[in-house]
């Protein structure tokens, strides 16, 4: 089964639960990357892994021209409903169907890290992106850094052993990792920031549902039953309860801002530097009269005696 598949059929299991418990807490991310990158009536933007589409309602206000594609049908359902008047594609971003060069800028928020290949993903970003345009990177920190990661490592343990390379939250969290491949790729990180995005709830009910909406709790979902997980996730709030049932997590991503150099620019990096022919024929000079400064030395010397003597 391809990636497309898994994950469609993963996150399409409660699309408006992720639509409302949990997409809107990626909103600091959504605004800092809009501060980041500029926006208006003449670009073209490409939402990869668009979800429920909130990020792409925000795109559209600036004037941008933006299409959408994402593998669950269930959550671009939800995008469909949300702008009306724009594309949203079932799509697979590690096959993307538009031809090179057609979007300014290609934002994937919560979206790369579950490619079965992210090499391959990030390299049809890049083949899609204008040169000069730029890839807008969203993803988990490391796990250290969010609360919210300890309920996604229990849900975890209701998997089986998974292999060691698997998509899911944190695959691309490991320092350099993003970077490693945009350098093989030729693509130039230019921005990296820490954003804050903090996960509050009213109750633990709404803590639940929240979580019961994520790709994880859909592949426990396959393992066990759905009272089993309810409570695993129960469980694993408690932690950051409040006061009258209400729960705080605080939690980190990472956004980076990529940029796809124009051909001139890569050019530029391999063309060899040639000294002027004064500056080059200045050194040879210098180098002829430091050769023979010897002899020039002892031709002084004996032309001085010569002259005391006669």
């Amino acid at each position: 089964m391809s990636t497309k598949q898994v994950q469609g059929e993963l996150w399409s299991i409660a699309p408006q639960y992720w639509s409302k418990y949990f997409e809107p807490f990626f909103l600091p991310m959504y605004k800092k990357a809009l501060e980041q990158i500029s926006l208006n009536d003449e670009t073209y933007l490409l939402d990869a892994g668009c979800g429920a589409g909130l990020f792409s309602y925000m795109a559209i206000n600036t004037g941008a021209e933006v299409i959408g594609v994402d593998a669950a049908p269930g959550l671009l359902e939800i995008a469909r409903q949300r702008n009306p008047q724009h594309n949203f594609l079932e799509e697979d971003l590690e096959s993307l169907p538009f031809v090179s060069k057609s979007f300014d800028v290609v934002v994937g928020f919560n979206s790369f890290q579950y490619a079965g290949n992210f090499t391959k993903a990030l390299a049809e970003a890049k083949r899609v992106t204008k040169e000069g345009g730029k890839i807008v990177i969203g993803i988990w920190d490391k796990p250290e850094h969010s609360d919210a990661t300890l309920v996604l490592k229990a849900m975890k343990s209701l998997l089986p052993p998974l292999p060691a390379v698997t998509p899911g939250p944190i695959a691309l969290s490991e320092d350099g990792k993003i970077q490693t491949v945009c350098n093989s790729l030729g693509l130039k990180v230019i921005d990296k920031r820490r954003v804050a995005c903090p996960f509050f709830y009213s109750s633990t009910r709404d803590a639940v549902k929240s979580f019961m909406s994520t790709g994880p709790a859909a592949m426990a979902l396959n393992h066990v039953s759905e009272k089993k997980v309810e409570d695993t996730i129960t469980t694993a709030v408690q932690p950051f309860r409040l006061t009258d049932n209400m729960y705080y997590m605080e939690n980190s991503f990472l956004l980076l801002i990529v940029k796809k150099e124009t051909e001139m620019a890569r050019l530029d990096k391999f063309k060899p530097t040639k000294p002027s022919f004064l500056k080059e024929t200045f050194s040879r000079i210098l180098q002829t009269v430091w050769f023979f400064s010897p002899i020039i030395i002892l031709i002084i010397v004996f032309a001085s005696y010569l002259v005391y003597h006669s």
